[in-house]
């Protein structure tokens, strides 16, 4: 039988604050066990959290930038559970009234819609031994800030396969740190995801019983684990087995899930209002304050590069780092030549930047040797010896470029042509008459080039010879 696959995500980001999300201690990733820590993110008796305004702020950045409602009331709940990594034994989050509501983002074609994005505070983090005889609890991430993205599951399959779950964690994280919301890295626990998948007969109108695997990091993980599920569920339906609705967890060096807790809903966590966080108010006036925050998103700059000229190829690749961004705008804006900058930019720029660990040019002078070249002051092969230079020396681009003889002028250039022409009449006569013209042209243009001893512009040398010799 065929099945279609229904994926649904809830992407957990950590936010960019300098404190956590209901205390005073430090949000930072790392340091001593249990060293940001207070009676708050501690949960001791009679400690009260106070909502950290910054936090609020990042929250609805982030859905705005993925088009979400924002709540003009939003209310905070406990959520309840008991698990060691939870001091207070219940998480302060939001359900009934989150501070984000629907939104999308485009992954290929598609609009993948999203439910909801609300705030809430991360928990502790255990530590196991590695013959599995100790746990200890580290609670310096209890209280961090944290959005939750969950995705619309609900009258169709939105997300239908692995590679479209990664597709759109990878756009989401792209999001988020073009926005400064999030750094979203990975190998610090910064973004995580719990996935749900089911599967149901094709074309059927029934969804299958979903089944959870929590707090997978790393894309490639998301895509083993889905995969993984898939499969595992077709073979149980296909002996007739029904599926359990589970929550399971990931062991990616292993490459299988296990079960973690059998059937678990919404009601499971007994939500409520918390009684010592008020109901927060968003005015509309600071929702567009925020909003004209938000720069160029991955997707309008990938609008922008294509009708700049450049290739799909070329734009993909630009949008996904901001350095390469940054070096791109700010370059572009010095010598306007869009194509030129991609060509420098992909080739040499990121091919020394990959052996160095660092772009080590200026985007200013990149400009000025892309300038050079389209006034015809250098050459190509002139161009790559100013750049090696003033990458590896930080040489000045303008002397170099007086230095290394730059192009010959105009005149200099159709008198070399003319000559050189003259020179080769049988030559001549075979462009004229023979059956492959441009492989002559390009023999002229390699005479010129030898002759001027590089000097020459071939692009100009090519279109003055071929005036000539038509």
């Amino acid at each position: 039988m065929e099945y279609d696959v229904v994926i649904g995500l809830e992407v957990h980001a950590e936010l960019k604050t300098k404190t956590k999300v209901f205390c005073g201690c430090k949000n930072e990733f790392g340091g001593q066990p249990n060293t940001h820590c207070c009676p708050v993110c501690l949960g001791l008796p009679g400690a009260l959290p106070v909502l950290n305004k910054e936090a609020l702020k990042l929250a609805i950045k982030a859905g705005l930038a993925l088009g979400c409602e924002i709540n003009e009331i939003a209310v905070f709940e406990r959520k309840n559970y008991f698990y060691p990594d939870l001091p207070k034994s219940y998480q302060i989050s939001q359900m009934v009234r989150p501070i984000c509501l629907g939104g999308h983002l485009k992954v290929g074609e598609k609009q993948i819609p999203i439910n909801r994005i609300h705030l809430e505070e991360d928990a502790g983090k255990l530590i196991h031994s590695s013959d599995g005889a100790v746990t200890m609890i580290d609670y310096n991430r209890g209280g961090v800030p944290l959005i939750e993205l969950v995705t619309e599951a609900l009258q169709a399959p939105h997300i239908e396969s692995a590679d479209e779950a990664v597709e759109f964690l990878e756009k989401l994280r792209q999001v988020y740190i073009f926005t400064d919301v999030a750094d979203c890295v990975i190998e610090k626990g910064q973004m995580r995801a719990d996935v749900n998948v089911s599967l149901k007969p094709k074309g059927s109108d029934k969804f299958g019983t979903k089944v959870e695997m929590k707090n997978i990091m790393g894309f490639k993980a998301v895509y083993r684990a889905i995969n993984f599920e898939i499969e595992r569920q077709k073979q149980i339906l296909e002996k007739g087995g029904v599926i359990e609705q589970e929550t399971r967890r990931w062991d990616d060096t292993a490459g299988e899930s296990y079960t973690m807790r059998k059937k678990e809903n919404a009601q499971d966590y007994r939500y409520f209002p918390d009684p010592d966080l008020l109901a927060v108010e968003v005015s509309r006036e600071v929702v567009e304050r925020i909003r004209e925050e938000i720069p160029m998103l991955p997707e309008q700059l990938k609008e922008k590069y294509l009708s700049l000229g450049l290739s799909e190829y070329e734009a993909n690749i630009i949008v996904k780092d901001q350095n390469l961004i940054d070096f791109f705008e700010k370059t572009y804006k010095d010598c306007e030549n869009a194509k030129a900058v991609s060509n420098w930019l992909l080739g040499e720029v990121s091919s020394l930047a990959k052996e160095d660990g660092q772009i080590r040019i200026a985007p200013s002078d990149m400009a000025k040797i892309i300038c050079l070249m389209d006034a015809g002051k250098i050459n190509r092969s002139v161009a790559k010896t100013i750049f090696t230079k003033v990458w590896t020396e930080e040489a000045d681009v303008e002397a170099l470029a007086k230095q290394l003889g730059g192009s010959l002028t105009d005149a200099e250039l159709e008198s070399m042509i003319c000559q050189i022409i003259e020179n080769n009449p049988k030559a001549v006569g075979d462009y004229k008459t023979g059956a492959e013209p441009q492989k002559l042209l390009k023999w002229f243009v390699g005479q010129v080039m030898k002759e001027s001893r590089g000097k020459a512009n071939a692009t100009k040398a090519e279109e003055i010879l071929k005036t000539k010799l038509d």
